[in-house]
């Protein structure tokens, strides 16, 4: 009986980048493109962990290798050589939730952010809680082979917590391929679709298994904590309202009416219900189905207080400057739409467009309508959707009052 001959082991996979790509990596960004791998020793998985030397044969950076992406490695540590063991991983992750312990011990809010991906060191990877789930949205195959290990993490740090995933839709062939799928169950038990959690006491849905993102949209908690300070006897238009975050704060703050405008009646639906959710919001509340844009032109309400905060309108590069004229074009509708000593936020999420192209955008509307107004600030990422490089700095939003 003759003895089965052992497969070797691969050696590492191991890339050189152009000068370029290592000055990038070097100063701390996460992300190497296929263009800028000028040589590697051999075919890698999506998975792999891959090191990048420098031009001198020194250990650069290690990360997530992605065969199946421009976006060819995803750095998880650069500087010095390090083994990414167990312990590792654990202190990768801790570093992260560290930066959270504020949320973490809130309580009111057990809805927010836990891992934001490359701003995090998990590029790639972002992780959301819900009262007591947790959504893992996975934007590439290099996370599957691990998925194993991050659970066990998160359990130990999250025990008896349901975990599910989302999965980027250009990645939903591989994961089939892996036998993954978009809202699986990876672990614990989901009692409850939507589920139910608390922002600044105030109770909200996310659908965790089918619904935008992780379910809902955690990163305006900071604008929406500011708009309620603003809403005391206002007449309120929430536009683009979604599922009414700003809406239910708007109430809370003492609104003497709010409108929830959205051109999904899904989405209206959202938001009756988290009022339901919420019997001690007594504000006169409606909702009104309708393209924003068109229904800013139309309408001759005026109201106090108008928050705009669209979807992505520059999902690319190349649309960045129709963006910025609609940002422009948005913000001139709704200040049309304001009484006077009316306020005005404004919120962009798209990470095409610079914070100074959009505020600038918005105050040329300002300059262009002829009445007197001040700025009264500016916003940008809250702290658990914190961002450490510019292609990860999409939130942006401006509040002006007008007279």
């Amino acid at each position: 009986m003759s003895a089965s001959v052992p497969t070797p082991a691969r050696p590492r996979l191991r890339l050189r980048v152009t000068a370029a790509a290592e000055g990038c990596v070097r100063g701390g960004h996460p992300w190497v493109y296929e263009s800028s791998v000028r040589e590697q020793n051999r075919d890698g998985d999506a998975g792999e962990l891959a090191v990048i030397y420098d031009r001198r044969d020194r250990f650069l950076a290690i990360g997530l290798y992605d065969p199946h992406s421009p976006l060819r490695l995803r750095v998880l540590h650069a500087g010095s050589s390090v083994t990414l063991d167990d312990v590792w991983w654990a202190a990768h992750l801790d570093t992260a939730l560290q930066k959270r312990e504020a949320l973490a011990n809130s309580s009111d809010t057990d809805g927010y952010r836990v891992l934001n991906g490359e701003s995090d060191g998990f590029g790639g990877l972002v992780i959301d809680r819900y009262a007591q789930v947790l959504v893992l949205k996975v934007y590439t195959a290099a996370w599957f082979p691990h998925l194993e290990r991050i659970l066990g993490l998160l359990n130990e740090r999250f025990p008896g917590f349901a975990m599910i995933l989302r999965l980027s839709r250009n990645i939903q062939t591989f994961a089939a391929d892996a036998g993954l799928s978009d809202g699986q169950i990876l672990a614990g038990e989901l009692l409850e679709n939507p589920v139910i959690f608390y922002e600044s006491g105030l109770a909200f849905e996310a659908d965790v298994l089918r619904g935008q993102k992780t379910g809902f949209f955690l990163d305006q908690r900071e604008n929406r904590r500011r708009i309620e300070g603003l809403s005391k006897g206002r007449r309120v238009l929430n536009a683009f309202s979604f599922s009414g975050g700003f809406s239910l704060y708007a109430a809370r703050g003492g609104a003497s009416e709010v409108v929830s405008l959205d051109i999904s009646a899904h989405a209206l639906t959202g938001v009756e219900s988290n009022f339901a959710l919420n019997p001690g919001l007594t504000t006169p509340h409606e909702t009104a189905q309708a393209d924003v844009f068109d229904w800013l032109a139309k309408t001759r309400r005026t109201f106090d207080l108008v928050v705009l905060d669209p979807p992505s309108l520059a999902r690319r590069e190349t649309e960045r400057t129709g963006a910025i004229r609609a940002y422009g074009k948005l913000a001139a509708d709704g200040m049309a739409r304001l009484a006077p000593g009316g306020i005005l936020l404004s919120a962009s999420c798209s990470a095409h467009v610079s914070a100074d192209e959009f505020w600038d955008a918005v105050r040329a509307a300002a300059q262009a309508s002829g009445r007197t107004w001040k700025e009264l600030g500016t916003g940008r990422h809250a702290p658990d959707h914190h961002a450490t490089f510019a292609e990860a700095e999409y939130l942006k939003a401006i509040y002006l009052e007008l007279g």
